[in-house]
Protein backbone atom coordinates (compact mmCIF):
# COMPACT_ATOMS: atom_id res chain seq x y z
CA UNK A 1 0.00 0.00 0.00
CA UNK A 2 1.28 2.97 -1.19
CA UNK A 3 1.55 6.36 0.85
CA UNK A 4 -0.87 8.38 -1.01
CA UNK A 5 -3.46 5.74 0.35
CA UNK A 6 -2.34 5.10 3.23
CA UNK A 7 -2.31 9.54 4.27
CA UNK A 8 -6.11 9.07 2.81
CA UNK A 9 -6.72 6.78 5.18
CA UNK A 10 -4.59 8.51 8.18
CA UNK A 11 -6.69 11.68 7.30
CA UNK A 12 -10.22 8.97 7.63
CA UNK A 13 -9.37 8.87 11.20
CA UNK A 14 -11.33 11.07 14.05
CA UNK A 15 -9.09 12.46 15.98
CA UNK A 16 -5.97 13.03 13.53
CA UNK A 17 -6.21 16.62 12.49
CA UNK A 18 -3.60 18.97 9.81
CA UNK A 19 -0.90 18.96 12.51
CA UNK A 20 -1.29 15.51 13.32
CA UNK A 21 -0.61 14.70 10.01
CA UNK A 22 2.08 16.67 9.32
CA UNK A 23 3.70 15.41 12.61
CA UNK A 24 3.58 12.24 11.24
CA UNK A 25 4.48 12.50 7.66
CA UNK A 26 7.47 14.55 9.05
CA UNK A 27 8.43 11.57 10.96
CA UNK A 28 7.47 8.54 9.02
CA UNK A 29 8.59 9.04 5.24
CA UNK A 30 7.51 5.60 4.56
CA UNK A 31 3.90 5.86 6.35
CA UNK A 32 4.00 1.73 5.78
CA UNK A 33 5.67 1.58 9.13
CA UNK A 34 2.51 2.52 10.95
CA UNK A 35 0.71 -0.22 10.73
CA UNK A 36 3.36 -2.03 12.99
CA UNK A 37 4.22 0.20 15.72
CA UNK A 38 2.66 0.39 19.12
CA UNK A 39 0.62 2.99 20.83
CA UNK A 40 3.27 3.99 22.98
CA UNK A 41 5.87 4.25 19.93
CA UNK A 42 4.00 6.21 17.90
CA UNK A 43 3.29 8.82 21.47
CA UNK A 44 6.72 8.44 21.80
CA UNK A 45 6.84 10.79 18.37
CA UNK A 46 4.97 13.23 19.68
CA UNK A 47 1.73 12.32 19.00
CA UNK A 48 -0.88 12.75 21.52
CA UNK A 49 -1.89 9.74 23.20
CA UNK A 50 -5.23 9.40 22.88
CA UNK A 51 -4.85 9.83 18.98
CA UNK A 52 -1.65 7.32 19.37
CA UNK A 53 -4.16 4.69 20.42
CA UNK A 54 -6.47 5.24 18.21
CA UNK A 55 -4.00 4.96 14.89
CA UNK A 56 -2.46 2.00 16.44
CA UNK A 57 -5.75 0.46 17.41
CA UNK A 58 -7.69 1.16 14.23
CA UNK A 59 -5.51 1.74 11.72
CA UNK A 60 -5.65 -0.98 9.22
CA UNK A 61 -5.34 -2.12 5.95
CA UNK A 62 -9.14 -3.50 6.32
CA UNK A 63 -10.03 0.27 8.03
CA UNK A 64 -8.46 2.06 4.43
CA UNK A 65 -10.24 -0.30 1.83
CA UNK A 66 -13.67 0.50 3.76
CA UNK A 67 -13.17 3.76 3.37
CA UNK A 68 -12.10 3.50 -0.14
CA UNK A 69 -15.20 1.61 -1.08
CA UNK A 70 -17.41 4.00 0.42
CA UNK A 71 -15.67 6.64 -1.39
CA UNK A 72 -15.70 4.51 -4.69
CA UNK A 73 -19.61 3.79 -4.69
CA UNK A 74 -20.56 7.59 -4.42
CA UNK A 75 -18.44 8.38 -7.18
CA UNK A 76 -16.48 10.51 -5.09
CA UNK A 77 -12.31 10.86 -6.36
CA UNK A 78 -9.60 11.20 -3.53
CA UNK A 79 -6.86 13.92 -4.57
CA UNK A 80 -4.10 13.69 -2.20
CA UNK A 81 -1.01 16.20 -1.62
CA UNK A 82 1.56 13.28 -2.85
CA UNK A 83 -0.78 13.28 -6.10
CA UNK A 84 0.95 14.74 -9.79
CA UNK A 85 -2.65 15.87 -10.09
CA UNK A 86 -3.02 17.77 -7.21
CA UNK A 87 -2.69 21.60 -7.36
CA UNK A 88 0.99 22.98 -7.92
CA UNK A 89 -0.53 26.62 -6.24
CA UNK A 90 -2.57 25.29 -3.77
CA UNK A 91 0.10 23.33 -1.85
CA UNK A 92 2.18 26.65 -2.14
CA UNK A 93 0.06 27.84 0.80
CA UNK A 94 1.12 27.58 4.72
CA UNK A 95 -1.50 24.69 5.05
CA UNK A 96 -2.73 23.16 2.11
CA UNK A 97 -4.96 20.28 2.17
CA UNK A 98 -3.78 17.06 2.62
CA UNK A 99 -6.51 15.05 0.83
CA UNK A 100 -9.21 16.49 -1.37
CA UNK A 101 -12.48 14.98 -1.78
CA UNK A 102 -13.33 15.75 -5.14
CA UNK A 103 -16.80 15.11 -7.80
CA UNK A 104 -16.48 16.67 -11.67
CA UNK A 105 -13.34 17.26 -13.26
CA UNK A 106 -10.51 17.44 -11.56
CA UNK A 107 -8.50 18.56 -14.27
CA UNK A 108 -10.08 22.55 -13.76
CA UNK A 109 -7.90 22.57 -10.73
CA UNK A 110 -5.12 22.93 -12.58
CA UNK A 111 -6.28 25.49 -14.94
CA UNK A 112 -6.26 29.45 -14.33
CA UNK A 113 -8.50 30.47 -11.58
CA UNK A 114 -9.90 33.38 -10.02
CA UNK A 115 -11.89 33.32 -6.91
CA UNK A 116 -15.17 35.26 -6.84
CA UNK A 117 -16.74 36.06 -3.10
CA UNK A 118 -18.80 38.50 -1.95
CA UNK A 119 -22.10 38.74 0.96
CA UNK A 120 -24.64 36.29 0.82
CA UNK A 121 -27.29 39.14 0.40
CA UNK A 122 -26.15 41.09 -2.38
CA UNK A 123 -27.86 43.89 -4.40
CA UNK A 124 -29.66 43.73 -7.67
CA UNK A 125 -26.22 45.41 -9.01
CA UNK A 126 -24.08 43.03 -6.90
CA UNK A 127 -25.79 39.60 -8.60
CA UNK A 128 -25.67 41.18 -11.81
CA UNK A 129 -21.90 41.93 -11.47
CA UNK A 130 -20.88 38.56 -10.58
CA UNK A 131 -22.75 36.47 -12.78
CA UNK A 132 -21.95 39.02 -15.91
CA UNK A 133 -17.65 39.29 -14.93
CA UNK A 134 -17.52 35.27 -13.90
CA UNK A 135 -19.19 34.67 -17.33
CA UNK A 136 -16.82 36.85 -19.33
CA UNK A 137 -13.87 35.71 -17.21
CA UNK A 138 -14.55 32.11 -17.82
CA UNK A 139 -15.07 32.32 -21.91
CA UNK A 140 -11.49 34.30 -21.12
CA UNK A 141 -9.76 30.97 -19.78
CA UNK A 142 -10.13 31.56 -16.25
CA UNK A 143 -12.20 29.09 -14.28
CA UNK A 144 -14.17 30.62 -11.12
CA UNK A 145 -13.48 29.40 -7.73
CA UNK A 146 -16.02 30.23 -4.61
CA UNK A 147 -17.94 28.53 -2.14
CA UNK A 148 -21.33 27.52 -3.48
CA UNK A 149 -22.68 29.91 -0.46
CA UNK A 150 -26.08 32.11 -1.62
CA UNK A 151 -25.58 35.29 -2.92
CA UNK A 152 -22.63 36.37 -4.67
CA UNK A 153 -21.09 32.87 -4.37
CA UNK A 154 -23.83 31.53 -5.96
CA UNK A 155 -24.21 33.62 -8.96
CA UNK A 156 -20.49 33.41 -9.89
CA UNK A 157 -20.61 29.76 -10.57
CA UNK A 158 -24.36 30.49 -12.45
CA UNK A 159 -21.97 32.99 -14.47
CA UNK A 160 -19.13 30.90 -14.89
CA UNK A 161 -20.98 27.50 -16.30
CA UNK A 162 -21.63 29.70 -19.35
CA UNK A 163 -18.17 29.94 -20.40
CA UNK A 164 -15.66 27.65 -21.22
CA UNK A 165 -13.53 27.56 -18.20
CA UNK A 166 -16.29 26.54 -16.05
CA UNK A 167 -16.33 26.60 -12.49
CA UNK A 168 -14.85 25.24 -8.98
CA UNK A 169 -17.12 25.09 -6.08
CA UNK A 170 -15.04 24.57 -2.59
CA UNK A 171 -17.48 23.21 -0.07
CA UNK A 172 -16.93 24.09 4.15
CA UNK A 173 -19.14 20.83 4.69
CA UNK A 174 -18.36 17.44 3.27
CA UNK A 175 -18.61 16.30 -0.03
CA UNK A 176 -21.72 14.42 0.04
CA UNK A 177 -23.08 17.83 1.80
CA UNK A 178 -25.33 19.72 -0.29
CA UNK A 179 -25.46 23.03 1.30
CA UNK A 180 -27.35 25.65 1.37
CA UNK A 181 -30.20 23.18 0.34
CA UNK A 182 -31.44 25.40 -1.85
CA UNK A 183 -28.20 25.04 -4.32
CA UNK A 184 -29.10 21.20 -5.01
CA UNK A 185 -29.41 21.90 -8.52
CA UNK A 186 -26.46 23.91 -8.86
CA UNK A 187 -25.02 21.64 -7.44
CA UNK A 188 -25.64 19.18 -9.71
CA UNK A 189 -24.95 21.54 -13.06
CA UNK A 190 -21.48 22.17 -11.28
CA UNK A 191 -20.93 18.49 -10.75
CA UNK A 192 -21.69 18.07 -13.90
CA UNK A 193 -19.91 21.00 -15.99
CA UNK A 194 -17.06 21.76 -13.23
CA UNK A 195 -15.46 20.26 -9.73
CA UNK A 196 -16.90 20.09 -6.65
CA UNK A 197 -13.98 20.02 -3.75
CA UNK A 198 -14.14 19.58 0.08
CA UNK A 199 -11.15 18.41 2.82
CA UNK A 200 -13.40 16.68 4.86
CA UNK A 201 -14.18 13.55 4.97
CA UNK A 202 -17.82 11.94 4.79
CA UNK A 203 -19.44 11.98 8.64
CA UNK A 204 -17.76 15.09 9.08
CA UNK A 205 -20.31 17.31 11.30
CA UNK A 206 -20.94 20.69 10.26
CA UNK A 207 -19.17 23.28 12.53
CA UNK A 208 -19.08 27.39 12.03
CA UNK A 209 -15.32 27.04 11.68
CA UNK A 210 -15.32 25.12 9.02
CA UNK A 211 -16.16 27.42 6.57
CA UNK A 212 -13.60 30.62 7.40
CA UNK A 213 -11.35 27.30 6.79
CA UNK A 214 -12.58 26.12 3.73
CA UNK A 215 -11.65 29.94 2.51
CA UNK A 216 -7.77 29.57 2.42
CA UNK A 217 -8.40 26.46 -0.67
CA UNK A 218 -10.70 29.46 -2.39
CA UNK A 219 -8.05 31.81 -1.85
CA UNK A 220 -5.01 29.29 -2.31
CA UNK A 221 -6.22 27.88 -5.84
CA UNK A 222 -6.65 31.86 -7.22
CA UNK A 223 -4.36 33.88 -9.03
CA UNK A 224 -6.26 36.60 -7.46
CA UNK A 225 -9.96 37.04 -5.53
CA UNK A 226 -12.41 39.52 -6.75
CA UNK A 227 -14.53 40.98 -3.81
CA UNK A 228 -17.91 41.95 -5.53
CA UNK A 229 -19.80 43.00 -2.22
CA UNK A 230 -19.30 42.92 1.21
CA UNK A 231 -20.01 44.39 4.30
CA UNK A 232 -17.75 45.29 7.07
CA UNK A 233 -18.38 41.58 8.91
CA UNK A 234 -18.59 39.83 6.00
CA UNK A 235 -17.32 36.22 6.11
CA UNK A 236 -16.06 36.67 2.53
CA UNK A 237 -13.38 38.91 3.75
CA UNK A 238 -11.73 36.43 5.32
CA UNK A 239 -10.78 34.89 1.68
CA UNK A 240 -8.99 38.25 1.09
CA UNK A 241 -6.97 37.48 4.22
CA UNK A 242 -6.26 34.62 3.45
CA UNK A 243 -5.34 36.07 0.01
CA UNK A 244 -2.97 38.88 1.22
CA UNK A 245 -0.89 36.44 3.31
CA UNK A 246 -0.50 33.72 0.47
CA UNK A 247 0.62 37.14 -2.27
CA UNK A 248 -2.06 36.68 -4.25
CA UNK A 249 -3.75 39.34 -6.10
CA UNK A 250 -7.36 40.73 -4.33
CA UNK A 251 -9.95 42.93 -6.94
CA UNK A 252 -12.25 45.39 -5.42
CA UNK A 253 -15.63 46.49 -7.49
CA UNK A 254 -16.64 49.49 -5.98
CA UNK A 255 -20.33 50.13 -4.90
CA UNK A 256 -22.63 53.37 -4.04
CA UNK A 257 -20.77 55.04 -1.17
CA UNK A 258 -23.91 54.85 1.57
CA UNK A 259 -24.56 51.09 0.67
CA UNK A 260 -24.01 48.44 3.87
CA UNK A 261 -22.65 45.22 1.75
CA UNK A 262 -19.98 47.86 0.16
CA UNK A 263 -18.86 48.91 2.91
CA UNK A 264 -15.96 46.41 3.46
CA UNK A 265 -14.91 46.07 0.09
CA UNK A 266 -14.33 50.55 0.43
CA UNK A 267 -12.13 49.26 3.21
CA UNK A 268 -10.23 47.13 1.18
CA UNK A 269 -9.64 49.60 -1.51
CA UNK A 270 -8.58 52.15 1.54
CA UNK A 271 -6.43 49.21 2.32
CA UNK A 272 -4.74 49.04 -1.11
CA UNK A 273 -6.65 46.26 -3.03
CA UNK A 274 -6.76 47.27 -6.88
CA UNK A 275 -10.20 48.75 -8.13
CA UNK A 276 -11.38 47.66 -11.12
CA UNK A 277 -14.63 48.85 -12.39
CA UNK A 278 -14.75 46.89 -15.75
CA UNK A 279 -13.81 42.65 -15.88
CA UNK A 280 -10.68 43.81 -18.74
CA UNK A 281 -8.62 45.52 -16.05
CA UNK A 282 -8.65 41.71 -13.98
CA UNK A 283 -7.82 40.56 -17.24
CA UNK A 284 -4.92 42.75 -18.11
CA UNK A 285 -2.88 41.55 -15.03
CA UNK A 286 -2.73 38.46 -16.60
CA UNK A 287 -2.27 39.07 -20.20
CA UNK A 288 0.38 37.17 -20.93
CA UNK A 289 -1.62 33.73 -19.98
CA UNK A 290 -4.00 34.48 -22.17
CA UNK A 291 -4.10 33.77 -26.41
CA UNK A 292 -5.64 36.31 -28.75
CA UNK A 293 -8.36 33.74 -29.24
CA UNK A 294 -9.48 34.42 -25.49
CA UNK A 295 -9.25 37.73 -25.38
CA UNK A 296 -11.64 38.43 -28.36
CA UNK A 297 -14.05 36.13 -26.46
CA UNK A 298 -13.62 38.17 -23.11
CA UNK A 299 -16.37 40.18 -24.86
CA UNK A 300 -18.67 38.26 -26.99
CA UNK A 301 -22.18 38.11 -26.40
CA UNK A 302 -23.64 35.11 -24.85
CA UNK A 303 -25.09 32.48 -27.28
CA UNK A 304 -28.59 31.91 -26.07
CA UNK A 305 -29.00 28.30 -26.60
CA UNK A 306 -32.32 26.52 -27.75
CA UNK A 307 -34.79 26.25 -25.20
CA UNK A 308 -36.49 22.33 -24.42
CA UNK A 309 -40.61 22.01 -24.67
CA UNK A 310 -40.81 22.74 -20.70
CA UNK A 311 -37.84 25.58 -21.09
CA UNK A 312 -39.94 27.28 -23.75
CA UNK A 313 -43.40 26.81 -22.14
CA UNK A 314 -42.39 28.93 -18.65
CA UNK A 315 -40.34 31.18 -21.23
CA UNK A 316 -43.53 32.13 -22.76
CA UNK A 317 -45.32 32.76 -19.90
CA UNK A 318 -42.86 35.68 -18.45
CA UNK A 319 -42.06 38.80 -20.02
CA UNK A 320 -40.69 42.02 -18.80
CA UNK A 321 -43.38 42.27 -15.76
CA UNK A 322 -42.34 39.85 -13.05
CA UNK A 323 -44.05 37.27 -12.22
CA UNK A 324 -44.07 34.87 -9.02
CA UNK A 325 -42.70 31.60 -8.94
CA UNK A 326 -46.22 30.56 -7.10
CA UNK A 327 -47.54 32.26 -9.67
CA UNK A 328 -46.01 30.07 -12.27
CA UNK A 329 -47.24 26.91 -10.62
CA UNK A 330 -51.00 27.45 -10.26
CA UNK A 331 -51.93 25.27 -13.35
CA UNK A 332 -50.62 22.60 -11.60
CA UNK A 333 -48.43 21.31 -14.61
CA UNK A 334 -45.08 21.87 -12.40
CA UNK A 335 -44.18 20.53 -9.47
CA UNK A 336 -41.94 23.20 -7.01
CA UNK A 337 -38.63 21.00 -7.45
CA UNK A 338 -39.15 20.48 -11.12
CA UNK A 339 -40.24 23.92 -11.77
CA UNK A 340 -37.39 25.03 -9.99
CA UNK A 341 -35.02 23.02 -12.17
CA UNK A 342 -36.49 24.40 -15.56
CA UNK A 343 -36.24 28.10 -14.34
CA UNK A 344 -32.63 27.18 -12.91
CA UNK A 345 -32.34 25.70 -16.54
CA UNK A 346 -33.40 28.78 -18.14
CA UNK A 347 -30.98 31.37 -15.86
CA UNK A 348 -28.07 29.66 -17.05
CA UNK A 349 -28.92 29.98 -20.30
CA UNK A 350 -29.36 33.99 -19.47
CA UNK A 351 -32.87 33.47 -21.10
CA UNK A 352 -34.55 34.93 -17.92
CA UNK A 353 -33.71 36.88 -14.56
CA UNK A 354 -34.74 36.41 -11.36
CA UNK A 355 -35.41 39.65 -9.51
CA UNK A 356 -36.21 39.61 -5.38
CA UNK A 357 -38.62 37.96 -3.87
CA UNK A 358 -38.55 34.70 -5.90
CA UNK A 359 -39.94 36.67 -9.22
CA UNK A 360 -38.97 36.01 -13.09
CA UNK A 361 -38.71 38.17 -16.24
CA UNK A 362 -37.64 37.32 -19.41
CA UNK A 363 -33.84 38.38 -20.09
Amino acid sequence: MDNRIILFGLHELEGVGWKTMLQLVNRFPDLQVLFELSASEIAAQGIRASVAEGIASQFTHAFIEEKLQLYMKQSIQILTILDEEYPQILKEIAQPPWVLYVKGKPALLNGRLLGMVGTRTPTLYGKKIAEEWAAALSRAGFGIVSGLARGIDSKAHIGALQGKSKTVAVLGCAINQIYPRENALLFQNIEQEGVIISEYPIGTGMKPGMFPQRNRIIAGLSLGVTVVEAAEDSGSLITVEFALEESRDVFAIPGPINSRVSSGVHRLLKDGAKLVTRVEEIVDDYNYMISSDEKRALNKPLTLFSLSDEEGEIFRKLSNEPISIDALMEDGQFTFGHLHGVLLSLLLKKAIKQLPGSTYIQA
